[in-house]
């Protein structure tokens, strides 16, 4: 029996992929536990049943493994290598959480070839698995894959603390990320503050010289306390979240995932997990190569 044409548009619609959240992790310096972060934000989203994803998008220097004690056979260097599908590299975290390894030590993985970044765009639109949130830990500072992987995504969450180095670098990312690239929109993480009031005061300090020199809305998401029970996880390799779940640095990351989900989704295909890797790549792409 043929279906009606308005079911047939219904059925349709329920087959295209749902809308990615994409959301960079940054920070303008090394050292401020961005990839703790990353990381505890993923679990903590992923225990509340969301279909999340952790791209390490530190392409030189990968290390969400290591925080997570996995041990993978396989990563996005061998996926561009044709040595596994995208689906092969995907390991299993902590309350279902998928994590795609990057590699360590090659540099070649930001310089990638025009059939190579047609070769990955083809890996993730190829990829079935459902996905409500894709979480990328970038590298710190403002080298280009940094701004690649920030601009590409919807949001882009910026990691201070308060070492003064660390809002100097940060302002520095921003304006690059704004002047240069058209990002209007940043939201500061406080990371390891001692207090509330600390972490507002880091983040008015950054807000108001940002508002001076720069056209970008900054905004507060909120403050990861310094906690010895993160370091102790650690240690543990695993997350805080997991590892410790009623500790002070586990309760914040929960209300950082809520807050997170009071986002939404976007609307359209700019938050699909193809279109941000196509996004992706057409920046990585040198002047005068054709697409």
């Amino acid at each position: 029996m043929p279906v009606p044409e308005h079911q047939a548009s219904g059925l349709q619609r329920l087959r295209q992929p749902r809308p990615v959240q994409v959301i960079a992790v940054t920070s303008g310096k090394g050292g401020v536990g961005k990839t703790n972060v990353s990381v505890n934000l993923a679990v903590a989203l992923a225990a509340e049943g969301k279909q999340v994803m952790l791209l390490d998008g530190d392409l030189g220097l990968a290390n969400v493994d290591v925080l997570l004690g996995l041990q993978p056979t396989h990563n996005l260097s061998h996926v561009i290598e044709g040595v596994c599908s995208l689906e092969d590299t995907i390991l299993n975290g902590p309350a279902g959480l998928m994590v795609i390894p990057a590699s360590s030590g090659k540099r070649r993985m930001a310089e990638l070839t025009p059939v190579e970044n047609a070769g990955l765009v083809h890996a993730f639109s190829e990829l079935k698995r459902p996905l409500d949130v894709l979480i990328v830990d970038t590298a710190a500072g403002i080298a280009d894959s940094v701004i690649t992987f920030s601009q590409a995504s919807q949001e882009v969450v910026v990691v201070v603390t308060n070492d003064p180095s660390s809002l100097t670098d940060a302002y520095a990312l921003i304006k690059v990320l704004n002047r240069d690239h058209g990002v209007k929109r940043v939201h500061v993480l406080a990371n390891m503050v001692a207090s509330g009031n600390e972490a507002r005061e880091l983040f008015d300090n950054l807000r108001r010289v940002a508002e001076r020199f720069l056209d970008v809305t900054l905004d507060f998401m909120g403050m990861v306390p310094a906690d010895d029970w993160l370091r102790r996880a650690v240690r543990r390799q695993r997350s805080v979240v997991d590892a410790y779940p009623n500790c002070p640095s586990s309760h914040a990351f929960k209300t950082l995932a809520r807050k997170i989900e009071g986002w939404g989704r976007p609307e359209g295909a700019r938050g699909n997990l193809e279109f941000f890797v196509e996004r992706l790549v057409s920046q990585l792409r040198p002047a005068g190569v054709p697409a």
